[in-house]
């Protein structure tokens, strides 16, 4: 059966636009807190396919969104290349030891290894495929190689990426070594998620705004192209999203082979069409907050459709929604969605 978001991603004409969010499979849903206190913590929760399974399909039965999106975290790469992580209360994932030189990153598993030990993740995504209605796509991803190797080097989230950028400037060959080694593994995990049955790949750069526009191709893009390359030679079929958030400046520097440019919030769409539309079909991008009020929701959702006039685009937001949006909030966004973009 054609999948309507599959075929949107390669830009062919659909019924109406299609729509997914990202994060929709989390905290605002009190069917999600259920499962995470069933599971007990969130490494509990990415580990096993069952419950994983579970809250990857909550959002496609409760507020109808087109496509499912593999419930698991981008940090189970670094965690199963030997890292050690913690989730904390309050204060989110912690690496126990980050890395600060060759010898910490020598210590690290090769590629083949740390993709074949991601065994929960494909058989998740077996138990969605066979759960997942015929019409709807299962996107499978990743986090971008530089994402991942802030982690890995800052030890946790971080708001100045000091670390990682005095490696950069200081010490670019190591930082690069990081980066290909994450980048290997990245390959052989995707390549393996869609072995297990996803439809679309996403990439997140959710740190992509944290270098400077001048660095950005050798530090991040390079590598998620690469990424891209090697996916599109071997599964011609299979979508790709790149989501780099937070750079308008480096529009004009956007290449590569893959499908779908996510747009975040802080991009105006109308120019991205501009610099990317006819290249690659645009998916996004509803500042995430006007979730929080219908009329907000509403016009948003006009303007992008009137910018966008129902061609190769999909609609969602600019990054994650946000755990306190009412149910009811999300489930207007997506009927409204539909709505405008001619769905009956």
């Amino acid at each position: 059966m054609s999948k309507i978001f599959v075929d949107a991603c390669f830009g062919k004409e659909t019924p109406y636009t299609p729509v997914w969010m990202m994060r929709q499979a989390g905290r605002y849903l009190p069917e999600y807190m259920a499962v995470r206190a069933k599971a007990g913590d969130f490494l509990n929760l990415c580990h096993n396919p069952e419950m994983a399974c579970e809250v990857t399909l909550q959002p496609v039965d409760i507020i109808g969104v087109d496509a499912a999106i593999l419930f698991s975290d981008i940090l189970v790469i670094p965690d199963e290349m030997g890292m050690d992580l913690s989730f904390v209360k309050g204060e989110g994932p912690k690496f126990s030891d980050p890395i600060k030189d060759e010898a910490d990153l020598n210590r690290l598993i090769g590629e083949e290894e740390a993709a074949n030990k991601l065994t929960y993740v494909y058989d998740t995504i077996k138990l969605i495929k066979e759960r997942l209605a015929d019409d709807k796509a299962l996107i499978g991803f990743t986090g971008a190689p530089w994402t991942l190797a802030t982690y890995m080097i800052e030890g946790q989230g971080t708001k100045t990426y000091n670390i990682c950028k005095k490696m950069m400037y200081s010490n670019p060959e190591l930082l690069h070594k990081i980066l290909r080694k994450v980048t290997d593994v990245v390959k052989l995990y995707m390549e393996k998620q869609i072995q297990a049955g996803i439809d679309v790949v996403q990439i997140f750069d959710s740190w992509a705004a944290a270098i400077e526009p001048g660095k950005y191709d050798e530090f991040s893009w390079q590598y998620m192209v690469e990424i891209a390359e090697y996916l599109k030679e071997k599964y011609p079929h299979i979508p790709i999203i790149m989501f780099p958030k937070g750079i308008p400046a480096f529009l004009d520097k956007v290449y590569g082979n893959f499908d779908v440019f996510g747009v975040d919030w802080s991009t105006p769409m109308a120019f991205a069409k501009e610099k990317l539309g006819d290249k690659y079909v645009l998916q996004g991008n509803m500042e995430p907050c006007r979730l929080y009020s219908k009329e907000a929701t509403t016009e948003c959702v006009e303007a992008i459709q009137n910018i966008m006039q129902g061609k190769r685009h999909i609609f969602n937001l600019g990054h994650g929604i946000l755990p306190d949006v009412p149910v009811a909030n999300a489930k207007h966004f997506i009927n409204e969605c539909h709505r405008v973009s001619g769905k009956k």
